[in-house]
């Protein structure tokens, strides 16, 4: 259900290459939630560093959403970039298994495009 890639870069490395990646593949780096910062702002001190970055194609989201509006409860697509002693792990629910759990129908072919698309951004990161 989840797809993971480990690498020895940084985590601002990794950042970077996600960045370009995504760019690459025609989608946009909407938000980045910094899971570390977020505890800290609440006084819980989280030892690893862990972003999600939400990402989207505007043009497939908007066929998705055309199709059937529901799917915007598993919209955007998250990836999760978290250290892991020597380097980080780059990860993410497989779009695919996600849109299955939802038991929504009519875009699973544009879920397995998507999900290619994802895995490739996650390994060109790497």
């Amino acid at each position: 259900m989840t797809y993971s890639r480990h690498s020895s870069r940084s985590s601002a490395e990794v950042d970077a290459r996600l960045r370009e990646a995504a760019a690459r593949h025609k989608f946009g780096v909407l938000h980045v939630h910094d899971l570390k910062q977020t505890l800290k702002s609440k006084g819980i001190d989280f030892a690893h560093e862990c972003k999600v970055y939400d990402v989207c194609n505007p043009q497939a989201a908007t066929t998705a959403l055309t199709a059937e509006m529901r799917v915007s409860t598993v919209l955007p697509c998250r990836i999760s970039v978290f250290s892991d002693g020597e380097g980080c792990t780059i990860a993410t629910v497989k779009p695919t298994d996600l849109l299955r759990a939802t038991g929504l129908a009519g875009v699973e072919g544009l879920a397995a495009e998507i999900e290619k698309e994802i895995l490739a951004m996650i390994d060109e990161s790497a």
